[in-house]
């Protein structure tokens, strides 16, 4: 079977403070673009998986996340395996 493509979606959680995302909201509001009221930055991993069918690759997938991808004490993330 060849490489599954999957997608990870790292944000941080609800009530961690995002300074970058701050500084990011701030200097597009400073640029004109006002309409922007808040803004959040997060990390996108693209991973390629050998192996096993998709119900064991994103298991896989997960336990990397839990284990080096994130810190779990404060970001979440999602995980899409591409058809």
């Amino acid at each position: 079977m060849p490489g599954m493509k999957a997608n990870v979606y790292v944000t941080l959680k609800k009530g961690v403070l995002d300074p970058q995302g701050k500084a990011v909201k701030s200097a597009l509001n400073s640029l004109g673009f006002k309409e922007v009221m808040d803004l959040r930055v997060g990390k996108f991993i693209e991973i390629t998986i050998d192996g096993a069918g998709k119900r064991e690759a994103k298991k896989r997938l997960e336990e990397m996340c839990r284990n080096i991808l994130t810190n779990p004490v404060i970001e979440d993330f999602r995980v899409e395996i591409e058809e």
